[in-house]
């Protein structure tokens, strides 16, 4: 370890210890994140994907990256070419054989990770800005052992924090503790945000970077989307892969049979009581809307829509949805 990147790392852990462990489900640590490497099993990001896997046949499509990897060696078959042809197997065992090669595929990913207010709600395992830190952090692992450059977006109400993506542990742990500080700012009493137009600006700032190939991943709660999400979702896949984890809660898909909730937009704020028909009908009308539109994404812009639970852990969700949804591609299609 260079003497920097060890006096960075001093200076972390003198943090870490300095600072208060976080409530399990309310807040996360760079700690707790790192932890995380132990459970990206049964899950990649890789080109060949089991065939119940949502990236099934994603990312067939011919990239830049590191050169041809050697695979295997087997006797020729009508229609190779001649110059895969190893001469010395041929002349040894009197038969032709040739080398099969593979493109290794060096991808970068980038993850932009909604640490905004809106996140900061939970009903029962965690809270939703909990469980976008646990989901950066299983994709980042996953991704740096998968031998892929990994950095991103990591966004607030007011500002943002852009990693240039990276093939290294320190950059993972830089990322997760970004991620980490973000999530320690958020609390009950901060004041509302700027709703969908920062989701809009990251896209649009992701839109900028990622200009071909790349793997994109939005994990958010997609609060506040509208058209221009949309649109900017459409840009970045055109020419990306693009892979949004929406983070929900059921709670208001479950609502109880009495009780109230303050909502705002942001100026103002009003009390919905859950025992009145009339605001019962309205919450289940607007959840209804929001998951419609975001499930239209899937079919109309070829988008895949991961729905992960606040209220479940978050590795044994995103290894069954990966694992078993099988979703039609665009791109390896053409």
């Amino acid at each position: 370890m260079r003497p920097d990147a060890a006096a960075r790392a001093r200076t972390s852990r003198q943090r870490a210890s300095d600072t208060p462990a976080p409530t399990p489900g309310v807040h996360v640590d760079a700690a707790g994140l790192a932890r995380l490497e132990h459970e990206v099993r049964d899950f990649h990001f890789r080109p060949r994907q089991p065939v119940h896997s949502l990236l099934a046949g994603r990312h067939a499509s011919k990239v830049r990256g590191r050169g041809l990897a050697f695979e295997e060696l087997r006797p020729y078959l009508p229609g190779d070419d001649i110059r895969t042809m190893d001469w010395r197997v041929t002349a040894r065992t009197g038969r032709p054989h040739v080398r099969v090669y593979s493109e290794e595929k060096d991808r970068p990913v980038l993850l932009l990770v909604d640490q905004r207010q809106n996140m900061f709600f939970g009903s029962q395992r965690a809270m939703k800005s909990v469980v976008a830190a646990e989901v950066a952090a299983l994709v980042a692992w996953r991704v740096l052992a998968d031998g892929d450059r990994v950095g991103g977006f990591v966004f607030g109400d007011q500002d943002l924090t852009e990693l240039k993506p990276k093939r290294s542990r320190d950059a993972v742990l830089h990322l997760l503790g970004e991620v980490a500080r973000r999530n320690g700012l958020l609390r009950a009493d901060a004041p509302p945000g700027r709703g969908g137009a920062r989701l809009d600006d990251v896209l649009d700032r992701a839109a900028r970077v990622a200009h071909h190939d790349h793997l994109v991943v939005v994990v958010s709660d997609f609060d506040g989307h509208g058209e221009r999400t949309r649109d900017l979702l459409l840009r970045l896949a055109a020419h990306n892969d693009v892979l949004a984890v929406l983070v929900h809660d059921p709670f208001l898909g479950n609502l109880p049979a009495s009780g109230e909730m303050v909502v705002s937009d942001g100026d103002l704020q009003v009390e919905l009581g859950f025992g009145r028909e009339p605001h019962r009908r309205g919450i289940e009308a607007f959840v209804e809307a929001q998951g419609s539109a975001l499930r239209a994404w899937q079919q109309g812009i070829g988008v895949p829509v991961l729905p992960l639970s606040a209220a479940e852990e978050t590795a044994p969700q995103l290894r069954r949805l990966l694992g078993r949804i099988d979703t039609p591609s665009r791109r390896g299609s053409r």
